[in-house]
């Protein structure tokens, strides 16, 4: 089942951002290091108008450092864009920043040409966690939560760098399935917006065939590779005691568990999508997309055919 989730107030941002993006110099998009792909937003790509581009790979140190270096060397083989990692050990996260971003638009600084820097991400990316780094203070809202920052605000970093801050937004509808999951799992999708057990069983698969060390590490499962998602699943429920009347294995719970794990680092670090994995996902969502658009159509035509002749 699809994933969807794109409450009222993330129109609103939309609608900000496009106004906004008219005086921009550089946009900084934070992305989810465990799922760069996924956790980046194409609407933003169709609103940002060719603007230099900073990527930011939050959270890399719950990330798989080697899937990590090669999503750095993906973006940084792009045109206009530069990419760096981020987390909550960089020293002077302000001061990597700022020289990213004008190395992207070198003739911006000073008090005549100020920097003006829009920074966008998905929800729980971590933004306003480095919002308030940068400032050295809670200048924003944090939270594990999605959706915890609801209108912009400006922040100044220096006398001649301005940063605007919008809240998480995710887009209107999310055409790769796997994305979906992974943002899920992640923590970027409200909860009432999809089913625990279907996450972690898509996350588990995941593992089995890419880390499945780290499964027998945390829940002492021998021959993961042996196992299916659904058979894993119930082992996790029976290592940890999720058990309900008459001896049934609590798949629910086990679900909660394993999602937990993953975004605690209980598990290790871990990243669910290399770039063509995530490249051969989009592909193949575009092309069901396209597909759908064009039954749509068909379907269309043939009622309004259907209509004239009854006429």
């Amino acid at each position: 089942m699809a994933i969807q989730w794109f409450p009222g107030h993330m129109h609103l941002t939309r609608k900000a951002i496009e106004e906004r993006i008219k005086d921009i110099d550089v946009v900084i998009e934070m992305l989810d290091a465990r799922l760069p792909g996924s956790s980046a937003n194409p609407m933003l790509a169709q609103l940002i108008q060719g603007k230099p581009g900073l990527k930011i790979l939050s959270k890399q140190d719950l990330a798989d450092p080697v899937q990590t270096q090669s999503w750095l060397a993906h973006y940084n083989a792009m045109t206009n864009v530069k990419a760096i990692g981020l987390d909550t050990s960089m020293v002077s996260p302000a001061k990597a920043l700022i020289e990213a971003c004008h190395q992207l638009a070198p003739n911006r600084g000073g008090m005549a040409k100020p920097m003006r820097v829009l920074i966008c991400g998905i929800p729980n990316v971590g933004k306003s966690t480095l919002i308030n780094t940068l400032k050295g203070k809670k200048a924003a809202k944090t939270g594990d939560e999605a959706g915890v920052t609801k209108i912009e605000q400006r922040i100044t970093l220096a006398d001649d760098f301005y940063l605007y801050d919008t809240p998480g937004v995710l887009w209107p509808r999310i055409i790769v399935e796997k994305s979906g999951y992974n943002l899920a799992a992640s923590g970027a999708i409200g909860v009432n917006a999809f089913d625990d057990e279907e996450v972690a069983l898509e996350l588990l698969n995941y593992l089995i065939e890419h880390y499945p060390g780290v499964i027998t590490a945390r829940y002492k499962i021998e021959n993961v590779s042996e196992h299916t998602d659904e058979t894993l699943l119930e082992a996790v429920a029976r290592y940890r005691g999720a058990i309900q009347s008459g001896g049934r294995v609590n798949t629910t719970k086990a679900a909660e568990i394993v999602i937990h794990d993953f975004r605690s680092a209980a598990l290790g670090r871990l990243t669910l999508e290399t770039p063509d994995q995530f490249a051969a996902w989009l592909a193949s969502g575009l092309k069901a997309d396209a597909d759908r658009a064009a039954k749509k159509e068909a379907l269309n035509k043939e009622k309004k055919k259907s209509r004239k002749t009854k006429s």
